[in-house]
């Protein structure tokens, strides 16, 4: 359990915490002269499980209250001080609400300096209190009155007698989640090299298992390594969450990390610039409109940002909205995590809220669908309700998205554990990819609610019957071009299931590269058959070089119109391949210039002059096929060279 300490400049924060774990947690020779702490501190109180409670003492200064941010974010217990000869100040009350909009909901309340007051005075401090915390979390919190200066008070020890049951019961944070350290302090040690320091958020990070995932500096996204863990004051071979941690890195340069930063699975976390949230407003705050400039904590980190309303022209004092945050630099955060809001002159904290959604969009934030995925984000976080939010994701939700939102590393087991995911109302869709991108981790599974799902057959069959009524003498569409028609905006690899999906169950059916409904082929009469025999042959003889209607229709002695009707026919039915108007290839033909163009632009491509010198045509001819095969979704035109598409047709 990790105790963050909260209260106003010289309500003796620092004093209470050393007479409970007789520790001085101001280190600064500054701190020390002057009394009043200018950066976090940390101490640790043994428990008789073998337990440590981790303490946080914060500055009490208001103009250090993006310090005291960084160290109450991640804590799990609240120790709310007030001087009995000052009682309730401003910052009392400003740290109290910084504490109730990061979400805490446990905590107690030290009245210190109790020694200095009489009895009058005590109980006036206790009615303070009680007014102040009646509507937050410390509502029901127990109230110890000591001194903290004199020796066997019984007040510190009825105190630090409660903190360490308190952790024998606090259940321990889940261990199963994606591992983040956030950084609150980055410095060298000498003879070990460079150290940070914070608070586990969640997951575990052991230094004995060989599968371990990779962790990352974020949000610089440079991979690191950990050579050694202190935890809660200990040497340890794993960090996990609900600990204070020291870890000790190899090759990376303290002057590249900063307070905000995270150590954190390289699975984990994504920079942006674009948080969508819910913000909520305290009553005291000024109205805010559009692009209103604010300074944001979030986890340990301090940036600028400006506030872009969602749902209207402006958020009013007091109330809840949603909202983008768009950051001067990129920071990281999971859905679910809480921050605070200071105003442009950092004098007041003005109000906090939710990540909804951390990797926000620049355009099109306010559409109705937008808001809607927003909602139900929201009511995920609060409810757990998977099926709910599937319901409105319209491509399904990416393995990593689950991560993320679930803060697991192993969505799909914990989905099957606790009977989430019924196979009635949703599904998941392996993403399968070909060649490098296969290994390069792309690849992931996708879940996507049963309703979803055959809402986007039937959208890609409408597009198919719709091309084949605007083009009724076309074979069909290619795949990548069929997918432009229904829905570009779907994943490469929902958009491969849709399609297998609908050949398995025989509603589209594949004519080499070309796709179509059933019930649109070509069925020619005897005569046009004997003459298609006819014609396959001399298509095929021409070898790299068939002859053009014209030349079919002169040496078969048949009428030009008839030839080109009966090709037309024939690429319906997939027997040929039409690469420019009047000129066809056999299937046989277009197979192996295909797997010509494969092999040869394997690596980095093919150049037309390349391309021509392997097949022994002219440069005009190549740049047709060349560009046929673009056109069939083989390969793809960058600049000079043509390239192979990693998910490319099949011929």
């Amino acid at each position: 359990m990790i105790v963050g300490t909260a209260g106003h400049i010289d309500h003796g924060k620092s004093t209470l915490i050393e007479a409970l774990t007789g520790t001085q947690t101001d280190r600064l020779p500054a701190e020390r002269e002057r009394g009043i702490s200018i950066e976090l501190g940390y101490a640790w109180l043994p428990v008789d499980n073998g337990q440590i409670v981790g303490f946080i003492d914060v500055p009490g200064h208001e103009r250090l209250i993006h310090t005291m941010a960084a160290g109450a974010t991640g804590i799990d217990f609240c120790l709310l001080v007030v001087a009995a000869d000052d009682g309730v100040m401003p910052q009392t009350r400003e740290h109290l609400a910084i504490l109730s909009l990061l979400g805490l909901s446990q905590g107690a309340v030290a009245i210190t300096k109790s020694d200095r007051v009489d009895a009058t005075q005590l109980e006036s401090v206790r009615d303070q209190v009680a007014a102040l915390t009646s509507e937050t979390f410390l509502s029901d919190a127990p109230v110890f009155a000591l001194s903290a200066v004199r020796d066997h008070d019984e007040g510190v020890a009825a105190l630090k007698t409660y903190l360490q049951e308190r952790a024998t019961t606090t259940p321990a944070r889940a261990p199963d989640g994606l591992f983040r350290l956030a950084i609150d302090r980055a410095f060298v040690l000498k003879g070990h090299g460079t150290i940070v320091t914070g608070t586990v958020h969640d997951g575990i990070h052991d230094l004995d298992d060989v599968n371990a995932p990779p962790l990352a500096l974020a949000p610089a996204g440079r991979p690191v390594r950990v050579r050694s863990i202190h935890a809660q004051n200990q040497p340890a071979r794993r960090a996990q969450a609900g600990q204070r941690c020291a870890l000790n890195l190899t090759g990376m340069d303290a002057a590249a990390i900063s307070r905000g930063d995270w150590i954190a699975d390289a699975r984990c976390l994504d920079a942006s610039t674009r948080m969508d949230v819910q913000l909520t407003l305290l009553r005291q705050a000024p109205e805010m409109g559009t692009w209103t400039p604010v300074h944001v904590h979030m986890g340990a980190a301090h940036r600028m940002s400006r506030v872009v309303p969602l749902e209207g022209s402006a958020i009013a004092p007091g109330s809840n909205a949603l909202a983008q945050l768009v950051f001067d630099k990129p920071v990281c955060a999971l859905p679910g995590d809480h921050f605070i809001i200071r105003d442009a002159q950092a004098r007041q904290t003005i109000g906090g809220g939710r990540v909804l959604d951390a990797m926000a969009p620049g355009r099109r934030r306010r559409r109705p669908r937008r808001l809607a995925w927003l909602a139900a984000l929201n009511d995920f976080l609060n409810t757990a309700d998977l099926e709910a939010l599937l319901r409105h994701a319209d491509h399904g939700l990416g393995e990593t998205t689950l991560m993320r939102l679930m803060r697991t590393a192993s969505p799909g087991e914990q989905i099957a554990d606790n009977e989430i995911g019924n196979e009635l109302t949703m599904r998941w869709v392996e993403r399968r990819r070909k060649g490098s991108d296969a290994a390069s981790g792309h690849d992931e599974p996708l879940l996507i609610h049963e309703d979803t799902w055959r809402t986007l057959l039937v959208r890609a069959e409408q597009a198919l019957q719709e091309f084949h009524e605007r083009h009724p003498d076309e074979p069909g569409v290619d795949r990548a071009r069929l997918r432009r028609l229904a829905m570009p905006t779907v994943s490469d690899g929902l958009w491969r299931a849709l399609c297998e999906a609908l050949l398995a169950d025989g509603r589209l059916e594949r004519n080499g590269p070309w796709l179509h409904d059933p019930g649109h082929a070509a069925r020619l009469s005897d005569a046009d058959q004997a003459l298609a025999q006819l014609v396959l042959v001399l298509v095929e003889d021409g070898g790299n070089d068939p002859p053009w209607v014209r030349d079919l229709a002169r040496q078969l002695n048949a009428a030009e119109e008839q030839m080109r009707s009966l090709m037309r026919q024939l690429l319906r039915s997939g027997d040929v391949y039409q690469v420019v108007p009047d000129l066809f290839y056999s299937r046989k033909q277009i197979r192996g210039l295909a797997q010509l163009l494969a092999d040869k632009a394997q690596n980095d491509g093919i150049t037309v002059a390349e391309f021509r010198d392997h097949v022994g045509l002219g440069r005009k001819r190549s740049v047709q096929i060349l560009e046929f095969f673009n056109r069939a979704g083989l390969s793809r035109r960058v600049r000079d060279r043509h390239l192979l598409r990693p998910d490319g047709t099949e011929f």
